[in-house]
């Protein structure tokens, strides 16, 4: 396989690697998910677990953070989250470790499946939740984080670049105001924990309620503002100003946090101008910066 790609992870290198490592469960059949991400591929093991691999050498640091700090981590959330069964080791020209977890059931959150007014009070729980837990010894932001947690400023090449891409497809003036704001407002309180990736896919619900958050692979402990992106790009309306009357916080973070839905609407938006995600991405740029301006 590429050590360095998806190619080569699918079931048949599962259930080798589990059948040689983890024997009591070698018989379980092993099936892909139906939503899967980019950083790990991910395979249902039987009916109560699942299996996630790395999908490139700067993804695999996740699986010994998580293995870590998810046990401790669990306890003191309001839902529950992925809960680390066994860590595997390479195999079978598989070059990274990777994880057993106990299936959690539930599907991605979408407005449609959720009352929007409350969800965004359990998200606002949640992410107020984390930021309280304590950060001793916790993964300070840097590259196992993607630098989430840190100044938005590690991106402040290629989101320039981006604006001057965009020029005729953006207000190029209002986003680079957004995005100084963003670097100048800098953050100096304590460090908190952050989960690095709030969004819809890494959100469970069931019968219109929040019952999981996945995927702590950028968590880390250090400047929260990363959280925040979901005001963009999942609220709107009713449901943004509930979520931001219920998550707080100070006008510094909200400028740091218009900075990073900018940054990645920008960049997304600059490689492809027609795919699939370009509408949505028009949307967060337009709303950051309307936001910015009221």
């Amino acid at each position: 396989m590429q050590p360095d790609g998806r190619a080569g992870i699918d079931a048949a290198l599962v259930r080798l690697l589990v059948a040689s490592q983890f024997p009591q469960w070698g018989d379980l059949p092993v099936t892909p998910v139906k939503l899967d991400g980019w950083d790990n591929r991910t395979y249902r093991l039987g009916d109560d677990l699942t299996v996630r691999l790395p999908t490139h050498e700067s993804y695999a640091p996740a699986v010994d953070k998580e293995d870590r700090w998810l046990p401790i981590l669990a306890p003191l959330l309001p839902v529950p989250i992925p809960v680390p069964v066994a860590k595997g080791e390479p195999g079978f020209g598989y070059p990274f470790r990777w994880s057993i977890r106990q299936w959690m059931d539930g599907e991605t959150a979408a407005p449609e499946r959720v009352s929007m007014g409350a969800f965004a009070a359990a998200i606002a729980g949640f992410i107020l939740a984390l930021q309280a837990i304590d950060v001793t010894d916790g993964p300070l932001a840097g590259a196992h984080s993607f630098y989430r947690g840190t100044s938005p400023a590690y991106y402040d090449d290629e989101t320039r670049h981006a604006i001057a891409v965009l020029g005729d497809h953006i207000d190029p003036v209002a986003a680079a105001a957004v995005w100084d704001a963003a670097l100048a407002a800098t953050y100096d309180g304590p460090p908190r924990w952050f989960h690095g990736d709030i969004a819809s896919g890494n959100l469970l619900v069931r019968d219109g309620s929040l019952v999981g958050v996945i995927d702590f692979g950028t968590s880390g402990v250090g400047d929260p503002a990363c959280d925040l992106v979901i005001t963009w790009t999942f609220f709107s309306g009713p449901s943004r100003a509930a979520f931001r009357d219920a998550v707080g916080q100070d006008a510094g973070m909200w400028a740091r946090a218009r900075g990073w839905a900018l940054w990645k609407a920008l960049i997304v938006l600059a490689d492809d101008l027609d795919g699939p995600s370009a509408a949505g991405n028009r949307q967060v740029i337009d709303d950051v910066l309307a936001d910015a301006a009221s």
